[in-house]
Formats: structure tokens, sequence, C-alpha cells
């Protein structure tokens, strides 16, 4: 995607990406179960949207962060469906599964560098990068990849025949783990590729508990589960919407190119 229509990376960026994940964690579920697109049949067609958004973006002549959003709403739809293909459908170990995509994404960050792929975008004087990494076709793959382990993992923690901390402890465990895990990320690790991918899988994982419990509470007070998981995925992407709407980037030192 071209540099325009990226957004920046601020606290603004990553509870978009929460609030994506919570979206996308029921949109995927909706997909699977009430639209009857299963874990299967609805790969092809969310595909052909996402190409269409990237498309559009390119084809188009506007200035927007939507285009980038709504790729992130698809990608993170079909992350849910093949997450619960390989744990749900395929009986695959959740062990197996994490280490098969933390692999995949390893190999992807690799070749990333391998490729010298250089991004364009500004570093605060922290060090810290505040600019996404370049959105070829490398980064949209590993944000599959991401989004399909943090639902891996979500599901994991919180599901009867694993973990079993449900719902409700499952998304505080999440939450608080979270804090640490983007600290270390920004202090320590500067943002750089690797620890924005390691963000990414928490922000996921989070978001998968927190859709799920949405979901879970709205059930209380709803005759369906459907009506739930329709209610919710709404309600999540007004999150998003408003989120991305209405945050101010909020004043950071001057940003340097980087080198």
């Amino acid at each position: 995607m071209q540099i325009r229509n990226l957004p920046t990376i601020d606290a603004g960026y990553w509870a978009a990406i929460v609030a994506a994940s919570m979206c996308g964690a029921n949109s995927g579920d909706l997909a699977a179960g009430p639209l009857g697109l299963g874990h299967v049949k609805g790969v092809l067609p969310l595909t052909l949207v996402f190409l269409a958004i990237v498309w559009a973006e390119k084809t188009i002549n506007w200035t927007t962060v939507a285009f980038y959003w709504l790729a992130i709403i698809v990608l993170r739809t079909m992350a849910t469906n093949l997450a619960d293909l390989a744990g749900h459908d395929l009986k695959m170990s959740y062990p197996l599964i994490f280490i098969v995509l933390t692999a995949l994404m390893a190999g992807m960050i690799w070749i990333d560098k391998a490729s010298g792929t250089e991004d364009s975008g500004v570093v605060g004087a922290d060090g810290v990068w505040r600019s996404l990494p370049a959105t070829n076709w490398n980064y949209w793959i590993t944000m599959l990849a991401a989004g399909t382990l943090g639902t891996a993992l979500g599901d994991w923690i919180h599901e009867k025949d694993n973990l079993n901390f449900g719902v409700y402890w499952g998304s505080l465990i999440c939450a608080v783990l979270f804090i640490p895990i983007m600290w270390t990320s920004v202090t320590f690790g500067k943002l750089t590729k690797p620890w924005y991918w390691v963000v990414i899988v928490a922000c996921r994982t989070l978001g998968t508990d927190l859709g799920d419990l949405s979901v879970t509470v709205l059930r209380l007070f709803t005759p369906t589960r459907s009506m739930g998981l329709w209610i919710s995925t709404i309600l999540t992407g007004l999150l998003l919407a408003g989120i991305v709407y209405f945050w101010k980037t909020r004043k950071f030192e001057r940003l340097q190119p980087a080198e």
C-alpha cells in the first residue's frame, strides 16, 4: 500500500489493532456459523475481497487509512477461520500450530531481511519506529500468520479442553500480559520488525478473548448466540471505526527520517 494511506504507529494504532482483532474474531465466527461458509468455503471469497481492497487502494486516487483497516479486518476474519480449521476441524494440537505459525512468521521476516526491503518512514528521537513496515506481499502473509497464531493462542487460553481459563479470566490474563510485552517491545526492541510482529500477535491474542467475551456477555441479553455474534461484530466494527476516526495523534517529539 502507498505510504500516504498507512496509519502512524502510536497508541491509537494499537487500540485500533485490538478492536480490529475483536471484530475479526466475531466476523470469522459469524461467517463460519450463521452465514454458513464454514472454515474452508469462506477463504476464497475473503481472499478475493482482500485483493479487491489492495487493487482499489492502488487504483483510486484517495488518501485514507480506510483501505488499510479494511484489509486488516478481512485478513483477521480469514485468520479466525484458519485457526479454527486447524484446531477444531483438523484436530491439530495447539503446540504444533504454534510451532508451525511461529516458524512461518520467522521465515517471512528472514526473507524480508534477505531481500533488502527498505522501509521509508520515520523514527522518534528515542529510536522507536513510528511507521509501519513496508506493506508488501510479505507483510500481508505475515499479518495473516500472526492473526492465525493469535487466534489459536486465545482459544488455547480460554477453551475448556486446553488451559480452561474461560473468556473472563482469559481476557484478564491476556490484558495483563500485554502490558509487559508492549513495554519490552518499545523499550528494548524499539518496535523493529521482529518486535512489531510480537506485539501484533499479542494484540490478536487479546482481541480473540475479548471478542469471545463480548459475545458471551451479549448472549445474556439476546435469545440466540447468532444474534449475539451479529451485534458484537457490529459494535466492535463501530469501535474500530470510532478509534480510527476520532483518534488524534498526540504530540511526539519531532520525527526524523529513518536512516
